[in-house]
C-alpha cells in the first residue's frame, strides 16, 4: 500500500491536477471565509464550512479522475494488478493519496482560525474541531465514490462527470424527501442523504450516527472498488 501511496502523491505533485486543486480550493474558501467571517464580524464557522460543500462536489472528481481510469487507458493497469500488492492495498493506497492532497487544503482553515483567533479573542474551538472532522469524513466519502466510479472506465472526462452525478444525487436527496409523501421512500431518502448529515457538523453537533454513516460510506465504496479490480484481474 505504501508503495502505491507514493506513487500516487509523486504523480499528483509532477502534475498540475494537486496545484490547481489546491488554489481553486483555497481561492473559493478565502472569499467565504472574508464574505461569511470578517465583513460579518462572526467567529461562526458554520456558513464557511456550509458552502464548502457544493465546492467539495464539483471539485474532488477532479482528484479522483485518473486514478484508475488513466491506469485502464494507459495499459498501465495490468502491471499494477500483477505487482506483489494485494487489491486492497491498491485501493487504500490511492484512496489515502486523494485523501492526503484533500487534508492539505483543509489545512487553510486552521489559517482562518488562527487569524479569529487574534481579531475576536477567541474561537468557538469545539465547533471547529467538528467542523473539520465532519469535512474529512465528507471528503473521505466523496473521494472513496469518485474511486469506485474511476475504477468502471478508461475515460476521466467519464469518471469525473459520473462521479459528480452520484455526489449531486447524494445532495438532493434531502431536497426530494423534503417534497416526498410516500414516508418509507421519505425515510430511505433522508437516511441516505449527505447534506442534512453533514450541516449537523457545521452546526458543531457530533452525531455518532452520521460519523459512522460516512465510515460506512468509504468502506462500501471502497470494498466495490475491490470487487472491480478482482473481476479485471480474472478477466
Amino acid at each position: 500500500m505504501l508503495a502505491v501511496y507514493k506513487r500516487e502523491m509523486k504523480a499528483y505533485f509532477s502534475s498540475p491536477i494537486a496545484y490547481i486543486y489546491l488554489a481553486v480550493f483555497c481561492l473559493i474558501t478565502g472569499y467565504v471565509f472574508c464574505l461569511g467571517n470578517l465583513m460579518s464580524a462572526t467567529t461562526s464557522f458554520s456558513s464557511v464550512f456550509s458552502v464548502v460543500f457544493t465546492v467539495m462536489m464539483v471539485l474532488l472528481p477532479l482528484l479522483t479522475m485518473r486514478l484508475f481510469a488513466d491506469e485502464k487507458k494507459q495499459k498501465t493497469d495490468q502491471g499494477l494488478l500483477t505487482a506483489p500488492v494485494s487489491l486492497s492495498g491498491i485501493v487504500c493506497g490511492k484512496f489515502f493519496a486523494a485523501l492526503s492532497v484533500f487534508a492539505l487544503g483543509m489545512l487553510v482553515y486552521i489559517c482562518y482560525a488562527a487569524v479569529l483567533n487574534v481579531l475576536a479573542g477567541s474561537i468557538p474551538f469545539a465547533e471547529f474541531v467538528g467542523n473539520m472532522c465532519g469535512l474529512l469524513l465528507l471528503g473521505g466519502s466523496f473521494i472513496s465514490i469518485g474511486i469506485f466510479v474511476s475504477s468502471l472506465t478508461e475515460l476521466q472526462i467519464v469518471a469525473a462527470i459520473g462521479t459528480f452525478i452520484i455526489n449531486l444525487l447524494l445532495y438532493i436527496c434531502d431536497l426530494i424527501a423534503s417534497n416526498m409523501q410516500w414516508e418509507p421512500v421519505k425515510a430511505v431518502l433522508n437516511a441516505i442523504g449527505f447534506y442534512s448529515r453533514y450541516t449537523e457538523f457545521t452546526q458543531g453537533i457530533l452525531n455518532v450516527t452520521s460519523v459512522l454513516y460516512f465510515l460506512s460510506v468509504i468502506f462500501v465504496f471502497n470494498f466495490l472498488t475491490v470487487r472491480v479490480l478482482e473481476r479485471r484481474r480474472w478477466s
